[in-house]
């Protein structure tokens, strides 16, 4: 039993991650209608400014390790906002008007930027952050065996939770949130009744490049690392773990992507974990294949 709980606590930080990151994918799926990864791609290089910025701040500016890491993660932050605001506005935006599947491998070749240039700026180099807010607090004991999260974990999963908490309230309750609406059910007919449906996309766009930021930087703190090729592996997976939910309501995409939280770590817990991978990526192409819907053109 106690086994079990710790599986279920341990698999409460990775749905966190995975609902937030699904949640900031909706946004902008619900404006560019395609499959793109450069979402993963922002995610894995606002961890990597964090590290850089982190680690100058440490060696060159000589500052306490809670202001490096602040600063580490204000520029994380600011440089995924920013590459989503420019890839938004200079590449999706014009390619989603003219040639919608065109996204497609604009986002694959954005990724490939994004990569490269986290590589060299850290001149592949794996740096690494220093343990903090790593004190475990047990939840429940029963035999000698401790069920447990550390603060960072649960600072994350508050986090994660307020992000996607907050970004629902401004989706059902603000003017851009109905305008946002409006813009991924029918762009020309937004337009025509007054909305400014390229604006709301690079902001769509700004948006879920903020939430795959936050994560970035967040995820770069408790694991203290961000791997070079974790861009393509997260804008892979995110693509497909928000189909779980389905990917035209931010909220169920986030929903779903808890599932699939839950659903690994219980697989890793009990499982041959070699195949782990590989049943939960068959699973959700068979639930995006099952959930697919063709329109009749007349």
């Amino acid at each position: 039993m106690a086994y079990l709980l710790q599986q279920l606590a341990n698999a409460v930080p990775l749905a966190a991650l995975y609902a937030t990151l699904a949640f900031g994918y909706a946004i902008a799926f619900a404006v560019t209608k395609r499959a793109d990864i450069t979402y993963g791609a922002i995610f894995a290089f606002s961890g990597h400014l964090y590290l850089l910025l982190a680690h100058f701040s440490w060696n060159r500016l000589w500052l306490v390790l809670p202001a490096a890491l602040a600063l580490g993660a204000a520029a994380g932050i600011a440089g995924g906002i920013g590459a989503g605001v420019t890839i938004g506005q200079i590449v999706m935006r014009p390619l989603a008007k003219i040639s919608p599947n065109a996204v497609i491998v604009a986002s694959l070749g954005a990724l490939m930027v994004l990569m490269e240039g986290a590589r060299i700026a850290a001149d592949t180099r794996e740096l690494w952050l220093p343990p903090f807010l790593n004190d475990a607090v047990v939840f429940w004991h029963a035999d000698g065996f401790p069920v447990t999260l550390t603060l960072i974990q649960l600072a994350n999963v508050a986090i994660m939770l307020a992000a996607i908490g907050a970004g629902y309230l401004v989706l059902a309750r603000t003017h851009w949130g109905r305008m946002w609406r409006a813009v991924s059910d029918d762009p020309l007919a937004a337009e025509l009744s007054g909305a400014n449906s390229a604006r709301v996309f690079v902001v769509a766009y700004a948006a879920a490049a903020l939430y795959a930021s936050i994560c970035g930087v967040l995820a770069t703190s408790h694991y203290g690392t961000m791997d070079f090729g974790a861009g393509l592996l997260f804008g892979l997976k995110v693509v497909l773990i928000a189909a779980a939910g389905g990917h035209s309501n931010p909220l169920r995409a986030a929903a779903g992507a808890a599932v699939i939280g839950f659903a690994e770590t219980l697989w890793s817990g009990y499982g041959p974990i070699v195949w782990r991978d590989l049943v939960i990526v068959a699973m959700l192409v068979l639930v995006l294949v099952m959930s697919r819907r063709e329109r009749v053109v007349p």
